[in-house]
């Protein structure tokens, strides 16, 4: 019995550590995926989910301004652009019209978890 509250009581810690980093806006992928673990194996799928969306918005967003700052620095050197959207193109990185054709992670493993934890969702509610 102590040894159980023992376990109760750092993962509790564990928890409150890794909401900690995350409030931080940490771009460092493992508290996230630590406390969706955290939360999996509690059967708090309604937390997960709110985790999984803030972490895809937050790697989202840290994508997009990458992004950003790649063109824009590629803006100043038109023919390293060109090349740059024609090897993106013929290797498969993009898509005809200049759209990524995947997902890097950990976004999409969240994007994957995102809809089982959604399907588990339904069937509580069913």
């Amino acid at each position: 019995m102590q040894i159980i509250k023992l376990i109760m009581a750092e993962i509790s810690e564990n928890i409150n550590l890794y909401v900690q980093q995350i409030k931080t806006g940490t771009i460092d992928p493992l508290p996230y995926d630590r406390l969706m673990i955290y939360y999996r194996k509690q059967k708090e799928y309604r937390k997960e989910l709110q985790l999984i969306n803030r972490g895809l918005k937050v790697f989202g967003d840290q994508l997009k301004r990458h992004g950003s700052q790649l063109f824009s620095a590629a803006k100043s050197h038109t023919t390293v652009k060109k090349l740059s959207d024609k090897f993106s193109k013929l290797s498969g990185l993009m898509d005809k019209k200049g759209n990524p054709n995947f997902i890097p992670e950990p976004l999409a493993r969240w994007t994957k978890r995102k809809q089982t934890v959604e399907q588990k969702i339904k069937k509580i509610k069913s």
